[in-house]
C-alpha cells in the first residue's frame, strides 16, 4: 500500500492527546478540516460519528480505522494518529486504542474505499508496524516511518 498517495505530513500527528473517542474525532475532524481547505470539520465530525453509530472501527489491539464518505471530499484523505494516552475505542477485543488511521473518502469511490481500508487492515495486523509506531513520538518521523514501512 503506497500511503504517500493519501497521507502528508501535515495529516499525522504524535502523541494527540485525547481524553474520548468523541473527544478525538472532533479534533482528528478539526485537523484535516484545517489541512484540506475544502472540507467543513463539522461535516467530517458528522460523518464519522455516524459510522460511528452503525458499529465501531476499532479493530483491536489498540487499532482503529474511523472512516466516512464526505460529499465535498474530491480525493481521498488520510490521518494517521498516535495518543498520548489509549482511550475506549468500543473496540472488538475490549482493548483501549492508541493508534488511528481516518480514512475521508469522496461519496461516489466506492471500489477505492473498500480496497484502501483492506490494505490498511493488512498493514496494521503488522505487530512490529504497531510497535514501531507506538514508540514513535515526532509527528514527522510519524509520517516517515508510516510511508517508508
Amino acid at each position: 500500500m503506497q500511503l504517500e498517495l493519501i497521507l502528508s505530513p501535515a495529516s499525522c500527528r504524535s502523541d494527540l492527546p485525547g481524553v474520548s473517542k468523541k473527544r478525538i474525532l472532533k479534533a482528528i475532524s478539526d485537523l484535516i478540516s484545517a489541512n484540506s481547505g475544502e472540507l467543513q470539520a463539522d461535516d467530517i465530525f458528522n460523518a464519522l460519528m455516524a459510522r460511528e453509530q452503525l458499529g465501531s472501527t476499532g479493530l483491536g489491539n489498540g487499532i482503529a480505522i474511523p472512516h466516512c464518505r464526505v460529499a465535498q471530499c474530491q480525493d481521498i484523505i488520510g490521518t494517521l494518529i498516535t495518543l498520548e494516552t489509549a482511550v475506549d475505542f468500543d473496540a472488538l477485543d475490549g482493548k483501549p486504542v492508541d493508534i488511528l488511521f481516518i480514512l475521508i473518502v469522496p461519496e461516489l469511490q466506492h471500489d477505492e474505499h473498500i480496497k484502501t481500508l483492506a490494505g490498511l487492515a493488512k498493514l496494521f495486523k503488522d505487530e512490529d508496524f504497531c510497535e514501531t509506531l507506538r514508540h514513535t513520538h515526532d509527528s514527522e518521523e510519524l509520517y516517515k516511518l508510516a510511508i517508508n514501512y
